[in-house]
């Protein structure tokens, strides 16, 4: 089967979210990625819960696809395999603190001293410019820093961050959209490029329309649950047995929905006859619709609201998300065997392309998995990758003699 990236080789620096997420995408499309882990330790998400085994559920999630090849990277000999792989890859990737490669002397200068035509991408947590930019980061960091956290939770308690990551995984799939620009741009015109990706910048530019509501009517955006700055009825509403989220973003979709409540009268009514009139009186259109929810039990709701083309939803636990039918149907729930754990069960790729769809087949590879079988690619023997393995310089895995 045609993979959209076949041939395309990447020398994979990430660790930890948003680059290790940037390049499993980048996989599962059919580029072949080789992921520099250090000698011993690995990615730091080896060690992240859940484990299993001595196998993270989290390092399995996000490394699908790529081989493992561990070095340690203060050695000159490691420094010399690593160039070596640089020099043949189509893309570097790392996602380090600013002046760490360069402290190794992997920078993009030195790697494009043997490969000019490189495409080499750095995601950072606040990038390579700027004042800021020596400053480390993790996703918490990020989405307090960025603005976006003053607008996640309610009024009257302090601001909170999302459940998942959203910083990181945002970056991740801002930097593979660049590194796809890049390499669309090498291809037409043989030149390569520095990206500079900042997790900051990716959680800033994803706001939705908080900056322009400051800038537009100079008020401050505030935090409003899970109701919505501009359209109401949005919340999340209590039904007889649980919970359902309605979105009405219009007024056609306000017509449809007071139909279904059975209140028609409502679509006449000054206090919410259009959307601007309907946010101004949002808590009186949130009690009537929570009286009319509350008589219901939420799949009920669900149905009812779905026929009438109104976005709703029952709110849905990560045990039922897993086994929803439309999630399944898509791929989006695979099923992946790690050792010494056994068949698990972890997210697909969204990424759906007819002709070329990707690939999620290949497990996350163990530490230092595939050493052996790439060094040898460069032009190293047995011997010489065993006295490598001995000394700490390489890591392979498995050991001569074991399973």
């Amino acid at each position: 089967m045609d993979r959209a990236l076949q041939g395309l080789k990447i020398l994979d620096f990430t660790r930890v979210y948003s680059g290790p997420y940037c390049t499993m995408l980048l996989a599962d499309l059919g580029a072949h990625i080789i992921k520099i882990e250090a000698v011993g330790k690995g990615d730091d998400t080896r060690y992240f819960n859940p484990i299993v085994s001595g196998e993270s559920g989290y390092y399995h999630y996000l490394n699908r696809g790529k081989r493992s090849v561990a070095l340690n990277l203060k050695a000159p000999e490691a420094k010399k395999i690593a160039l070596k792989l640089a020099a043949e890859a189509d893309i570097v990737v790392e996602n380090f603190s600013p002046g760490t490669m360069t402290r190794l002397g992997l920078d993009y200068e030195d790697i494009k001293a043997d490969n000019p035509e490189v495409i080499y991408a750095s995601i950072s947590g606040f990038g390579h410019t700027g004042p800021k930019s020596h400053r480390l980061a993790y996703d918490s960091v990020i989405q307090f820093s960025s603005g976006i956290a003053s607008l996640t939770g309610y009024p009257d308690r302090p601001p909170t961050k999302t459940g998942p990551a959203i910083s990181d995984a945002v970056t991740g799939l801002h930097a593979a959209v660049a590194i796809l620009a890049a390499a669309v741009y090498k291809q037409n015109t043989g030149k390569g490029q520095y990206l500079d990706i900042s997790m900051l910048d990716s959680t800033f530019s994803v706001m939705e329309n908080a900056v322009a509501l400051k800038s537009f009517l100079g008020e401050e955006p505030k935090r409003c649950g899970n109701s919505n700055l501009v359209c109401s009825p949005v919340n999340v509403y209590k039904a007889r047995d649980g919970y359902i989220a309605v979105h009405v973003a219009n007024n056609d979709i306000f017509r449809r929905f007071a139909q279904t409540m059975g209140r028609p009268e409502l679509i006449e009514d000054p206090r919410f006859c259009d959307n601007d009139t309907r946010k101004r009186n949002d808590q009186q259109m949130d009690a009537l619709v929570e009286e009319w929810t509350g008589r219901h039990a939420a799949e009920e709701l669900e149905e009812l609201l779905d026929k009438a083309r109104v976005p709703a939803t029952r709110i849905k636990t990560v045990s039922e998300a897993m086994e929803d039918p439309q999630l399944v149907g898509r791929g989006m729930v695979i099923d992946q065997e790690v050792p010494g754990v056994g068949t698990v069960r972890l997210p697909g790729c969204p990424l759906k392309l007819s002709a070329t769809p990707p690939d999620t087949s290949r497990r996350a590879p163990m530490l230092g998995e595939d050493t052996a079988e790439v060094l040898s690619g460069l032009g190293y023997t047995k011997e010489e990758i065993s006295d490598m393995d001995r000394r700490g310089i390489a890591e392979v895995f498995p050991k001569d003699g074991e399973v």
